[in-house]
């Protein structure tokens, strides 16, 4: 039996694109190739990232977002899956210190770093910079006392030559600050992106470029005595917020059915629908659900003696003639809808049940008709931040005043939109109550822009499981 005595660290940047997360999938997965056991997690509420993670180590990547889910619930998420791992690597977001607030810490990775116990390992872009990269790291360093650093990773490298002379300035200005190596440029390393973020691991499966990313990390490091320098930790132990012998929730401490069969519950899953919480399943799975995937793109109906539907978000807009024109499996999910049986629909999923979708060029394809409006696509965002919902009525999720905590990013926007359609959520932002509809509701079918973290509200997701029972 593997006794694991896990290692790990965060990966944070100065900034976004400065490199972190090329820095971060190249460890991912030059320490799987050495056959470690690698557990990524990512800092906030992105779904992208997670799945690049999961096809360099071969596990499933969670979210740790403490603004969902509060300090202790982050911590039981960590500690439930760093306890099977060599090696943790979590994933910060922005950089190191931007969070919420001009003024504090609040859901900035390095407050993360201090609520896991783990040091950093700082990213930075040192394209165009000599002596000056010593100040701008010096300053990260110093900016938090309370914030442990196990290194820095100089990104960008313009020639053998600048590489070098970054590592002269380092080791005369800094030289109790370990540099892990210094990264040559390589353009061609960039996962190439789009509105919302990078492409998606489903649309970018070669784990060629992963292995590229870990030769990139192995000629600048050197990984295995840099990772023992690491110092191991205990899940759960001194330094994290949980300590030793409080139990964490488990499958058996979360409401079950006690029906003869488990409710089956339908989980949308291909390219155009694949932003999903890893936790939520979990959850939802530890109240006694079995998820059934099935694709809206290649299916042509849904899989048999389904209790509910779970429809996550992703980008249904680049598949809009794909999904549309496959009507059988629209038609499928209208009347399953119709029918009143238990639909959660988020975002993406949102979009998929409206009467029509128009995509980037603006050309509008039928959906599947639950909701009587349509939606189109802008050139910038139309909406982005965290949300905290509370219901005004009965849902799946729970009695009317049920409240979770969840994110919202799209670039869609409804253009045809009907009053007679309930709107349930009453929802505010990091900065107070935000005006409009918001939470649609019609029969059993619960559709919203807002991706919810059942982390905030696991027995929103028990009471999703437990509608999916009675409804059987």
């Amino acid at each position: 039996m593997h006794a694991f005595t896990p290692r790990g660290l965060v990966v944070a940047g100065t900034k976004s694109g400065c490199g972190k997360t090329s820095v971060a999938l190249g460890l991912m997965r030059a320490a799987s190739r050495r056959g470690m056991t690698v557990q990524a997690f990512k800092a906030g509420p992105d779904f992208i990232d997670p799945g690049h993670h999961q096809l360099a180590t071969g596990r499933p990547s969670h979210n740790l977002d403490d603004w969902m889910c509060g300090p202790e619930g982050t911590r039981a998420i960590f500690d439930r899956y760093a306890a099977t791992a060599d090696l943790v690597v979590v994933e910060g977001a922005m950089g190191l210190f931007d969070g919420f607030s001009a003024t504090d810490a609040a859901g900035s990775t390095a407050q993360l770093a201090k609520l896991l116990g783990l040091p950093v390992l700082l990213v930075v872009d040192a394209a165009s910079m000599a002596r000056s990269v010593a100040a701008m790291v010096g300053g990260y360093v110093a900016f938090d006392p309370d914030l442990t650093f196990c290194g820095v990773a100089l990104n960008n490298a313009g020639s053998a030559s600048h590489a070098a002379l970054l590592t002269e300035v380092m080791a005369a200005a800094l030289p109790q600050t370990p540099l892990w190596g210094v990264l040559p440029r390589h353009a061609d390393l960039t996962t190439p992106s789009r509105h919302l973020g990078l492409l998606t691991a489903d649309e970018t499966t070669d784990i060629s470029r992963l292995d590229a990313l870990a030769d990139w990390i192995e000629s600048a490091f050197a990984l295995p005595e840099l990772l023992q320098t690491l110092p191991a930790f205990h899940p759960g132990g001194p330094g994290g917020m949980i300590p030793p012998g409080k139990n964490l929730p488990t499958v058996s401490s979360l409401p079950t059915s006690l029906s003869p069969r488990p409710p089956r519950i339908g989980v949308a899953r291909d390219r155009a629908f694949c932003f999903y919480y890893a936790e939520n399943f979990r959850l939802l799975e530890a109240a006694g659900a079995r998820l059934v995937e099935f694709s809206p793109l290649r299916d042509t109906a849904l899989p048999p003696e389904l209790d509910g539907l779970y429809l996550g978000g992703g980008y249904p807009e680049l598949s809009a003639d794909a999904l549309s024109t496959n009507r059988t499996m629209r038609q499928s999910i209208q009347n399953f809808c119709e029918a009143g049986r238990p639909v959660l629909a988020e975002c993406g999923g949102f979009l998929y049940l409206l009467a029509a979708l128009a995509d980037q060029d603006g050309r509008e394809f039928p959906m599947a008709g639950v909701f009587p409006f349509r939606a189109g696509m802008g050139k910038r965002f139309a909406a982005l931040g965290y949300r905290e919902v509370t219901t005004r009525a009965e849902t799946l999720l729970g009695p009317a005043g049920a409240r979770l905590r969840g994110h919202e990013f799209h670039y869609s926007h409804l253009t045809h939109q009907t009053p007679e359609v309930p709107a349930v959520y009453a929802m505010t932002g990091r900065r107070g109550v935000l005006d409009g509809p918001e939470g649609f509701l019609h029969k059993r079918t619960l559709g919203s822009y807002v991706h919810l973290h059942f982390g905030s509200n696991p027995q929103a997701a028990a009471h999703f499981v437990a509608a999916c029972a009675e409804d059987r």
